[in-house]
């Protein structure tokens, strides 16, 4: 990997947009690297006449920006002096009014002074590269940006704020420590190092291992929150599926009236209940027809269960079951669901006995008054163990993280095993050795170029 000294001298000055590509009150193009004050006062002319060169760090000019030929805009130059700045490196940031137009002639002003075009994560890339930030708080930036619920929001911020990567260099200290002892021991054995006491590995071995077991096991709550839940609404006709989609959505999506088969196809939208975004798909009524239109919505839903992270099974507490419900609960023993009892203001006539005995998960609703929402939202967070999550412990959120958290436990799981079966601490030390690799790929102190290069791929182009 490239260190801080040979990339930082060899680094041109980038730029590009760091603002949404859209119309908005303010635009911003952002410079950085070695050169970013000289380039910026190339198409910058300051009010007071003074440059950036003249000012401090963390102070701006007003003024206006201009190409070769005119005036482009009004602006504001931010000054960052190196190495306080998010990259490390000298930045300025040219504010002006967010037209594209105007955000797109800036940065071509910029580049014809001497600029190259940034790439994706070009910024947060040398942030990394120049000790900024650690690879898992540059890998929470991205996480910020595409959060969609409150929860999400705190996961990311807390694994920007180091959350993980302190508990990731907790459990590598904790072996690195126990490494360095046994082969100490091992090593120099006419020395007066202390015998490795097997009660103390092997308690240091379980502790390590269980915050590896704690990390992995809420990775799939932390995706949950972070990615949203692929969500199937399905049931026979005139069950209340599309009052129920419409009801979450907090607007009239599906069409609803009281005849059966209204919904011919998959009508679909994303909704946070809780602080899980649902990626719903209200499906056609499940139940044979000869209808050939109709068939078709029901044959896609039937295809729809089968990509579904979790069913909401509906069913009408105020008709008794038929072969169509029993086909819907057959279909999704396999597959995380809710069932959910609908019309629960009428007079019951389903069997709950059996209901009770198929799903583990059940709701009791009216779609259309909106009674027992908060009970569904309750039984979702329970169902993915989101209500367990705590961001400020620190939590894996890419797949990058969980592989190589993954293979750390692995080796801490080997470890444990020589130990148990009375192996040589040579075996011990070479699990460990394997276990602390895996975590200094994970922080990003021992990734190779590859690893970082795909992380960093999926950047924006500005950030």
């Amino acid at each position: 990997m490239e260190t801080k000294e040979n990339y930082s001298s060899s680094a041109k000055t980038i730029a590009a947009v760091s603002t949404p590509q859209a119309p908005g009150g303010i635009g911003i193009v952002r410079i950085s690297g070695p050169n970013a004050r000289e380039i910026a006062n190339m198409v910058f002319i300051s009010k007071s006449g003074k440059t950036l060169n003249d000012i401090k760090g963390y102070t701006a000019l007003y003024g206006r920006v201009h190409d070769e030929n005119e005036d482009i805009d009004e602006a504001i130059a931010l000054n960052y002096i190196a190495p306080y700045s998010f990259t490390g490196e000298d930045v300025v940031e040219l504010s002006c009014h967010g037209g594209i137009y105007i955000m797109r002639r800036v940065l071509k002003a910029v580049l014809s002074a001497g600029a190259v075009p940034a790439g994706p994560g070009e910024f947060t890339r040398r942030a990394f590269i120049n000790g900024k930030i650690g690879l898992t708080e540059a890998e929470s930036v991205m996480e910020l940006i595409s959060a969609q619920g409150k929860q999400a929001v705190r996961t990311a911020l807390a694994g920007h704020d180091g959350a993980l990567e302190k508990k990731i260099k907790k459990i590598r200290d904790m072996l690195l420590s126990t490494a360095g002892h046994l082969s100490a021991w091992a090593d120099y054995p006419d020395e007066d190092i202390p015998e490795v006491d097997t009660e103390t590995l092997e308690k240091t071995i379980l502790e390590a291992k269980k915050e590896i077991e704690r990390l992995l096991s809420q990775f799939e709550a932390g995706q949950a929150i972070r990615e949203g839940v692929r969500t199937v609404i399905a049931g026979r006709p005139n069950v209340g599926k599309s009052t129920l989609m419409n009801l979450l959505s907090g607007c009239e999506r599906s069409i609803v009236t009281e005849y059966a088969g209204t919904t011919r196809d998959i009508v679909e939208n994303t909704v946070i209940l809780g602080d899980i975004p649902l990626h719903l798909s209200d499906t056609a009524g499940i139940h044979l027809t000869d209808d050939p239109i109709e068939k078709i919505g029901v044959d896609r839903a039937r295809s729809k269960l089968l990509e579904a992270q979790l069913i909401f099974a509906v069913f009408d507490s105020s008709q008794e079951l038929n072969d169509a419900d029993r086909e819907l609960i057959s279909a999704v023993q396999n597959v995380p669901a809710v069932a959910i009892i609908n019309k629960s203001d009428l007079s019951t006539k389903i069997d709950l006995e059996y209901i009770k005995d198929k799903f583990k998960h059940i709701v009791y609703t009216s779609a259309i008054s909106g009674e027992g929402l908060d009970k569904l939202e309750k039984t979702v967070a329970e169902l993915f163990k989101t209500e367990q999550l705590d961001p400020s412990e620190g939590i894996l959120f890419t797949e990058r993280q969980r592989e190589a958290a993954r293979q750390a436990g692995e080796c801490i799981n080997e470890a444990h095993s020589a130990v148990k079966s009375g192996m040589t601490l040579d075996a011990v030390t070479v699990s460990i050795e394997g276990a602390i690799s895996a975590l200094l790929e994970l922080t990003g102190e021992r990734a190779t170029d590859a690893v970082v290069d795909s992380v960093f791929s999926h950047f924006c182009v500005g950030k």
